[in-house]
């Protein structure tokens, strides 16, 4: 045996060890914040955009991927990582193999994944981060320092890698599905927690919130419309959104399901707040660039802004892209809204109307200052919330259950990321 990474050097171990545990730790944390995103157990922990545009979790915890049926993407991380500390403190020459093999599979996909962040969701987790490093870490030395397979090329690849690793990989395979199905059950059970003790936890916090007022101007532009005047629905959401924040996309999903269900008794107004300076000054930095622009294309006019809102969202990649925008006004005949100084006035004094609360963090000098920010009948959440939530929370408001009580909160937050409870 020329050469191992785990049977011939304690150090070459530990550092096999280190990779192991490296890839484990951000595996957990990945998973941890998958399910504080999707199942938050409070109204003061949520997600909204508000950190930087690219470098968040709020994506990948929400896509498409994140999970397969309750099972999060991390788990599998996880599992790589507990057998690469494994070979390392029970070295073998089977399982060295094994997880050299394992180590190729899980840089390509490690790739692919950075691949799809970077490109796709345009944006970078910073834990998923991590476990890429470790990942690319632990290949590296499985390929530099890893047993050599017993004949050269493709050949001694299969018949040393593959075909050597099928007997111990069916093994391991039985083990993971095993542990899959725990994490399917759990899921469930915290889907099914939503519904039940979590939501009325939920109502209480929310009840305990202080009344806010609505801002002085309410916008005139509604996605949903039980009344003719805003005041009179029994029940009413002031939403300070940006077109392209992911947290207002997940609750964009929420609002959908909300608004079907509770048709003609729900008022959502839509209160303009793009986190790009170009036309809003709470923000120093364009944290989501060409979002005043869509902004204007929406405005432009009031009778389209429903289905140009609504398009936005469900095209909310394509909507990142200066062409894409172009091409939106002018399927409209919005091309004028761009530069029209009345639409630009109107939002600009929507926007404002953010300076009006008082401050929520220590850190902002003005009260709104992330999105989604959402007043359900005067009383203000910071974040995103899930549907079982906002539906606990509007049953409660309809039925009259509970009474509102005298807290001492000005604001609900909800920070965590919340987008893919999925729906």
């Amino acid at each position: 045996m020329d050469r191992s990474l785990t049977l011939r050097s304690y150090w070459l171990r530990f550092w096999s060890f280190l990779a192991g545990l490296g890839m484990a730790v951000f595996s957990y944390l990945t998973i941890d914040h998958f399910f504080q995103a999707n199942f938050p157990e409070t109204i003061f922990t949520g997600a909204f955009c508000d950190l930087n545009a690219f470098f968040n979790c709020d994506s990948s915890a929400y896509s498409s991927i994140a999970h397969f049926q309750g099972v999060p993407l991390g788990y599998w991380g996880l599992v790589l990582g507990i057998l690469v500390m494994v070979g390392a403190v029970l070295p073998s020459v089977r399982l060295e193999r094994v997880n050299k093999l394992l180590a190729l599979l899980n840089a390509l996909g490690v790739i692919s994944l950075f691949s799809y962040s970077v490109f796709f969701l345009k944006s970078l987790c910073l834990l998923c981060s991590g476990f890429y490093v470790f990942s690319l870490f632990n290949f590296f030395l499985f390929w530099k320092y890893g047993l050599r397979n017993d004949f050269p090329g493709f050949y001694g690849f299969f018949r040393d890698l593959v075909i050597g690793s099928i007997r111990p990989l069916l093994v391991i395979g039985v083990i993971t599905l095993m542990g899959a199905y725990g994490f399917h059950l759990f899921y469930q059970a915290k889907k099914d927690a939503q519904l039940g003790g979590v939501a009325t936890k939920i109502v209480k916090e929310f009840y305990s919130l202080e009344t806010v007022k609505n801002p002085s101007l309410i916008s005139p532009y509604w996605t949903a419309r039980a009344t003719e005047k805003f005041e009179e629905a029994p029940i009413r959401i002031i939403e300070y959104g940006d077109f392209l924040c992911s947290d207002c996309l997940f609750l964009f999903k929420q609002l959908e399901r909300i608004k079907k269900e509770y048709a003609g008794q729900i008022n959502i107004a839509f209160q303009f707040f793009p986190l790009e300076a170009k036309c809003n000054d709470v923000v120093d930095k364009d944290k989501h660039p060409g979002s005043c622009d869509l902004s204007y294309i929406a405005a432009y006019d009031p009778a389209k802004f429903p289905q140009i809102h609504d398009e936005i969202f469900r095209n909310f990649e394509k909507a990142k892209n200066p062409e894409w925008r172009l091409q939106l006004a002018k399927k409209y005949g919005l091309e004028a809204a761009l530069n029209d100084e009345k639409t630009r006035e109107l939002v600009r004094q929507i926007i404002e109307t953010g300076k009006e609360y008082e401050k929520t963090s220590d850190r902002f000098p003005f009260g709104i200052r992330s999105t989604p920010t959402i007043i359900i009948n005067n009383r203000m959440i910071i974040g995103t919330l899930p549907y079982a939530h906002l539906k606990a929370i509007i049953e409660s408001l309809l039925t009259e259950q509970e009474k509102p009580a005298a807290g001492g909160s000005k604001f609900l937050e909800n920070w965590v990321d919340t987008r893919k409870l999925k729906k």
